[in-house]
């Protein structure tokens, strides 16, 4: 159905695509490295394999999620059936266009060489609707993925729309959906999550772009707030700690966003 893949503003629904998630964020690379581990030892921007065993044994192959089959991180194909099966009971029109075109894909972000998609743990998922996929950056989102998002939502999932380049095809776990499945147990054995509440190399997000935003102000910068935490915001970071005499290592642990003046 044609209306499904009509393009509409978020303004115009009456909403705010950068608070659409409420109170779920992006799982940071730093929660996936802690509590899954790191899918393979390089990355690039194609989509390659996880070759680390502690990953790859935890991905399902082909699984059958309803509308379509997945190869992804066990609990997170696990809940999109769950997701999905909501969305034929209240949605079945958009749940009968439903389609995708990947799940696992160990890559970095598009347009970074720092950060890890976490399509790499296949806990993302693009979605298309009669096999369309959503344009990505233009500040719209497809009516049938408008109509869905609030599933997603309701089972911890975080929607892309709320990136700092909108991407509304994309759906992924959040950060705080995978820190219960870590303390249910449903991720293996071992991981501690480290440094929580930091910002570190790798991270993405609006908590990143407020970083940029505060770095260029105080130190006169013009760093691109592109809400990527990559090696250009590292040396910002150390050059404000050189400058108010704090411990030079490049990550905002609690004792530099105070001396930012960001929310903790």
């Amino acid at each position: 159905m044609a209306s499904l893949t009509r393009k509409v503003t978020f303004a115009s629904q009456g909403l705010d695509r950068r608070s659409i998630n409420g109170a779920l964020r992006g799982a940071r690379n730093n929660t996936m490295l802690s509590l899954i581990g790191n899918p393979r030892g390089t990355y690039d921007q194609e989509c390659r394999m996880p070759t680390n065993p502690v990953v790859s044994d935890l991905v399902v192959y082909s699984a059958d999620v309803g509308p379509f089959k997945v190869t992804g991180l066990k609990p997170a194909v696990e809940t999109l059936e769950t997701i999905l099966s909501d969305v034929q009971r209240n949605e079945r029109t958009v749940y009968d266009a439903l389609g995708h075109v990947g799940m696992l894909c160990c890559r970095y972000v598009r347009g970074s060489t720092t950060t890890i998609s976490n399509h790499s743990w296949g806990t993302a998922i693009d979605l298309t609707i009669n096999g369309v996929l959503d344009t990505r950056g233009d500040g719209k989102t497809q009516t049938g993925l408008l109509k869905i998002y609030e599933y997603f939502n309701n089972h911890g999932f975080f929607w892309g729309a709320a990136f700092r380049t909108e991407d509304c095809m994309h759906f992924e776990a959040s950060d705080q959906l995978i820190q219960k499945w870590h303390s249910d147990g449903r991720l293996g054995d071992g991981g501690v999550l480290a440094n929580n509440g930091f910002l570190d190399l790798g991270d993405r997000g609006p908590e990143v772009t407020e970083l940029q935003e505060r770095l260029n102000l105080i130190l006169s910068l013009d760093l691109d707030v592109d809400g990527i935490f990559g090696p250009a915001t590292r040396a910002a970071v150390m050059e404000f700690q050189r400058r108010e005499n704090l411990a030079v290592d490049g990550v905002v642990s609690p004792r530099t966003k105070s001396a930012l003046g960001l929310r903790e």
